[in-house]
């Protein structure tokens, strides 16, 4: 006699193929955001053979080819691409179902990945997300530092902290204020004590300066010009570094004057190592801010990290 359609053993015998259904998928959408086998594998722990033979098995099942393969590049075929965008709004639905659930549980729980700049990260974004997830034992951080502006939505990050201008690539997600960074020029007693300490923004040119330079790409000084206005300051210098506290190092030991956020040298002038210069001139402060994708469901994990940054980042930045 056959199973009945509704009895709970034709739903076990049917569950292990609803589970196969789903093997392989988010793995696939893994490679393409990502971009191609080995990133994908290096994210996930795998081998480079263990993805293809997934993304093989999947292929298999659905018996069409999902990417165009050389040895360096794999690129969606004409099927995978609309294979691929089933499978973002289905995996959207699953996790705001998710979302829809934990918010009715007073348990914090699941996987919250999260993109921050590496200093400003280190210092003061990640103590609050590690006190965070030590309030809540069933939270798992996944914290990433990085100075390069990162893909949220292609990468796949649930949460990302970002310093300055928000401009196109901000599409399709959602953005809160976190807190205002304030900068200061500053330089070491020795060094003002033989090349003295300029009293404008004008005499800036004649001395030794440290330049943040990243991928190519000067960090340009932006500070109030003879009328008052903020203006960039095209400053020259022999000494370029991609490394803001190595250019703390730098201004303290008596290289020149440095442009830096008032949280990465506030006990360098606390302890006198260097000292705060054109204070009496406005200026110019950084806005920082949390960006997470748009989703018709925000994740209880998420929304508490969000609210813990928005509540202690300001006194740990000293932001006014």
């Amino acid at each position: 006699m056959p199973d009945d359609l509704n009895s709970p053993m034709h739903f076990v015998k049917a569950l292990p193929e609803r589970q196969d259904r789903l093997d392989g998928v988010t793995l696939f959408v893994d490679v393409v955001r990502l971009g191609g086998f080995t990133r994908a594998a290096e994210h996930l722990g795998l081998t480079r053979s263990a993805v293809g033979k997934a993304i093989a098995r999947l292929e298999a099942r659905l018996a069409v080819r999902l990417f165009h393969r050389t040895t360096r590049v794999q690129n969606l075929t004409e099927d995978g691409q609309i294979y691929y965008e089933h499978c973002l709004r289905a995996l959207a639905e699953l996790q705001a179902a998710e979302a829809q659930m934990e918010s009715g549980r007073h348990k914090v729980a699941g996987r919250l990945r999260v993109s921050m700049p590496v200093l400003f990260g280190r210092h003061c974004v990640a103590p609050i997300l590690l006190e965070l997830a030590r309030e809540h034992p069933s939270l798992e951080l996944l914290l990433s530092f990085s100075d390069r502006p990162v893909d949220v939505l292609a990468e796949g990050f649930d949460l990302a902290v970002r310093s300055g201008f928000l401009g196109h690539e901000s599409e399709g997600l959602r953005a809160r204020k976190l807190v205002v960074q304030r900068k200061r020029v500053c330089a070491s007693p020795d060094y003002l004590a033989v090349r003295g300490r300029p009293q404008s923004t004008g005499e800036l040119a004649s001395h030794s300066i440290l330049l943040y330079r990243r991928a190519d790409r000067v960090n340009i000084w932006q500070l109030p010009d003879a009328t008052g206005r903020i203006a960039d300051m095209p400053l020259s210098s022999r000494l370029q570094l991609d490394d803001l506290e190595a250019i703390a190092d730098a201004a303290t030991a008596g290289l020149g004057l440095a442009w830096l956020p008032e949280w990465l040298v506030r006990e360098r002038l606390r302890t006198g190592a260097l000292v705060s210069l054109l204070d009496d001139q406005p200026g110019v402060a950084m806005d920082c801010y949390a960006l997470w994708p748009s989703s018709s469901h925000m994740p209880l994990r998420l929304r508490l990290a969000v609210d813990a940054l928005v509540e202690q980042l300001p006194k740990v930045v000293g932001a006014h």
